[in-house]
């Protein structure tokens, strides 16, 4: 008995969840973690992303008619025209692709 409530605390009850994150025909392909050579500015490095954040980037790079690596390019300099650079490069990236599908379903992203 006392097994099944630190699971329940651990883990917590099914009860909990009212949307299944799980979407029927989820991929687990997309949350597949994939090393990608990109040139940044001119300069070589290696991006690892899962597959769901490269497919949103290549969408985003046909929709401003450029490759990827322009993409990433652009937003590598922007955040250091603006920010002055970030520590963590690939979860900027992660989000730049959330905050365009959220915007692209219609949602409002909150600052």
């Amino acid at each position: 008995m006392v097994y099944e409530r630190q699971e329940e605390g651990r883990y917590g009850s099914h009860r909990d969840v009212r949307v299944d994150p799980f979407v029927r025909e989820f991929d687990m392909g997309l949350a597949q973690p994939l090393s990608r050579s990109v040139r940044l500015n001119g300069f070589a490095t290696c991006l690892r992303l899962e597959q769901v954040y490269w497919d949103i980037l290549g969408e985003m790079a046909r929709a401003n008619g450029c490759s990827v690596s322009s993409l990433l390019s652009h937003v590598d300099r922007e955040v250091h025209l603006r920010h002055g650079g970030v520590r963590n490069f690939s979860g900027l990236v992660r989000v730049v692709c959330v905050v365009h599908s959220l915007k692209e379903g219609g949602c409002t992203v909150m600052a």
